[in-house]
């Protein structure tokens, strides 16, 4: 039984995801025009600069910054709905 559940713990969250970014793409869309210009405000956090670690022959950087908007909630959302009904 334990392959069924992890099987819609996947799909949860890539309905998930699929959502924050459609979310996030209608947001930005959005963000010019007068009427719906409330969907692409939001909050990023993250690193600011980069991380960068030199090991001699081999450099790693790190780095990550997320981007909350108001179009990535509601779309997150909706994925859940989606789940649901699934």
């Amino acid at each position: 039984m334990r392959g069924a559940g992890s099987k819609n713990s996947w799909a949860l969250f890539l309905l998930i995801l699929a959502g924050i970014v459609l979310g996030g793409f209608i947001g930005m869309l959005a963000q010019d025009t007068g009427a719906f210009s409330w969907l692409s405000y939001g909050q990023t956090f993250g690193l600011d600069e980069p991380v960068v670690l030199n090991l001699g022959i081999l450099v790693i950087t790190f780095g990550l910054s997320v981007k909350i908007t108001i179009a990535s909630i509601i779309g997150m959302v909706l994925a859940i709905i989606i789940y649901r009904f699934l």
